[in-house]
This record gives structure tokens, sequence and C-alpha cells, in this order.
């Protein structure tokens, strides 16, 4: 497996980083809040025993992930129509957090894990998948810092020049698997997959 280092991630194929993302979300247990849940890609990815909960932003997607969610027997609760950075859940309210491709989208990324922090219980487990930044003094994290004023603006407000693995752990996540890699023939993306827990 490889790890979060300065050193160059290897390159894999984007189905190898899908299996990566599906291996780490089959890994939760109990119940489960993903946030950002899109048009519930990930379904197929929890374990049957999850209680799910979805939490999304996007009017367009929740009325798909809503149709999705009861198609695969997540009757317990409509999903939220909430943001990241206020989740209306109870403190210490879900056992695992899981968001994949949203954390580079959301308008404040400590706020947003200092929620996710609040509604997890002791202990409880987050998986996050994402591009990240490059490392340091490399021309991919020079057209990534040029770049994002303009995806931030046309592409739903994604920062491509996000430090996550930096943020994760200001926001105190206890890393235990941590996989880097680079997917794309040509633009060669860093995506980071988090596996953690907090405290």
């Amino acid at each position: 497996m490889a790890t979060a280092t300065r050193e160059r991630a290897p390159l894999i194929e984007e189905d190898a980083l899908d299996d990566l993302v599906r291996e780490a979300i089959g890994r939760v247990r109990g119940t489960v809040l993903e946030v950002g849940a899109g048009e519930g890609e990930n379904f197929g990815a929890f374990d049957p025993s999850v209680r799910w909960l979805g939490l999304e932003p996007d009017a367009e997607r929740r009325a798909e992930l809503t149709t999705r969610a009861r198609e695969w027997s997540h009757r317990d609760r409509a999903p939220l129509d909430a943001v990241c950075e206020s989740i209306p859940l109870a403190d210490a309210s879900v056992d695992a957090v899981v968001g994949t491709y949203m954390l580079c989208s959301v308008t404040d990324l400590a706020a947003a894990l200092a929620e996710v922090r609040r509604v997890l219980v002791p202990g409880g487990r987050v998986v996050f998948a994402d591009h990240v930044v490059s490392p340091p003094r490399t021309l991919h994290r020079a057209v990534q810092r040029a770049a994002t004023p303009f995806t931030v603006r046309f592409d739903d407000g994604c920062h491509l020049d996000r430090d996550t693995a930096a943020a994760l752990a200001a926001a105190g996540f206890v890393a235990d698997r941590v996989t880097s890699v680079r997917v794309g023939p040509v633009l060669r993306v860093p995506v980071l997959v988090f596996e953690g827990h907090a405290p």
C-alpha cells in the first residue's frame, strides 16, 4: 500500500482507485453519515449492515439520492438538505462519516471537519477520498494554484490546491490507513484515500 509522503505517489488506473475507495467504505459499520453523497454512487460499497444517513446540499442530486436510497433499502431517513459546515445532527450521533470527492468543494474546510468531529462518537471512524494538492515546488502544484480560481467558479467550488491531509491532521483526526496515489494518463491527479478516527 502506498503511504502519504512527500515522495512521488504511485500512478494507478481509475478502476484501481475505485477499488481502493470502495474497500475503505466497506470497512465502516454502524450508523454512517455520508456527506456530499451526490446521487448515491457509493451505495454498493457499504456493508449491508450499515444504517446509512446522507447529506447533500444540491437539490437535483438530492432528489436522485432519495430515489436511489429507497432502491438500496436505506429508508430510515430522507437525505439531509444541508452543507457539511452545518450538519443538522446531534453531537456524537454517528459511528462513522464518509465523504468522497467533496472536501475539495466545501466553503470552509476547517468548519466542515469540525462538524464531522462533533457528530462522531468518540473513536468514530472517517473515510475520505479526494484529489489533493501536489507536493511543494512542483510544476503540477503551480498549475493547481493557477487553475483553482477558475475551478472554484466554474466547477462546483472545487479547490484543486487543498492540502486535505494537513487539514485532517489539524482537525485532530488520527490516521489509521492513508493511501496516496496519482491517477490519469495525462494530468496524473494526486488523490488521497484517508481512513482514520476521532480521538
